[in-house]
């Protein structure tokens, strides 16, 4: 049991005969507080740990009552029933030598999985992962609900150094949720190595990616790369990925070619 700042718990059941793949979700019920109420929750492990684990944060009764009753440090810890793993397994991200994942808001859990059993993969030199580099796209309001999420970066971000491999994950924060007071505590503060609102070596920006911007990029600094492009969000921003990835796709075979894969997971 793990509490993690802005009310999430994190449970971590060890695995005893059950399996899973990157993108999953279980059913879970606490009998304590609800016979009935069965919850779905994405994995946020990785299959290659020896354990599965859920971030639960608190949006209701429910989830309230949960965290609340494994929060009683002298009582026995709540038992929980667990229904899964259920949700198409999407082994195409480790296919792409490029690969791009954009995840908005609360669909950025599943990359918790993903991030980590790609750098596991890469780490093992696993002959089923084709991707060398990873650009990740967090867009989000605001990132005191995923301070875990924060911290898995972070904690890649430490590996990848030790490793020399620094250029594998490359990713981005985007706020969409600010005001001048936080951009201008940033901008006061952008001399300083890491960054102010999140600890990490990657600058926070503010507002949404300008995704020609973006693909401009990733075409020239992959001229004749297959990449595959990865969201977990709104409608909105698939239609906008899914334009560019047609847009910027190149006419010639051997040259760069985007394909759009829309919550795989």
């Amino acid at each position: 049991v793990v509490m993690h700042p802005s009310k999430v718990l994190e449970l971590q059941m060890s695995k005893r005969g059950f399996s899973m793949e990157v993108g999953q979700y279980i059913f879970v019920n606490c009998p304590s507080i609800s016979y009935l109420e069965w919850h779905p929750f994405t994995l946020t492990s990785a299959p290659e740990e020896d354990f599965f684990s859920i971030h639960i944060r608190a949006v209701g009764d429910w989830t309230e009552n949960l965290i609340r009753a494994f929060e009683q440090q002298h009582s026995p810890v709540p038992r929980i029933e667990v229904d899964g793993p259920f949700g198409t397994v999407s082994e195409d991200v480790f296919q792409y030598e490029v690969a791009v994942l954009v995840g908005a808001g609360i669909g950025v859990t599943p990359f918790a999985s993903i991030l980590k059993s790609i750098w596991y993969k890469f780490r093992h030199a696993d002959h089923n992962l084709k991707t060398q580099t990873i650009y990740f796209y967090w867009i989000c309001r605001e990132t005191g609900a995923f301070a875990w999420f924060k911290d898995l970066l972070a904690s890649l971000e430490h590996e990848m150094e030790e490793l020399g491999k620094v250029n594998f994950l490359k990713y981005r924060l985007f706020l969409t949720g600010w005001d001048t007071n936080i951009a201008g505590h940033a901008a006061l503060n952008f001399d300083k190595a890491t960054d102010i609102l999140t600890g990490l070596k990657q600058k926070t920006s503010f507002g949404r990616p300008m995704w020609d911007n973006e693909f401009s990029t990733l075409v020239n600094a992959h001229p004749k790369s297959v990449v595959g492009v990865f969201l977990c969000g709104p409608q909105t921003l698939a239609a906008s990925l899914s334009k560019c990835c047609h847009q910027y796709s190149s006419l010639d075979p051997r040259k760069v070619q985007f394909y759009f894969n829309k919550e795989n997971f």
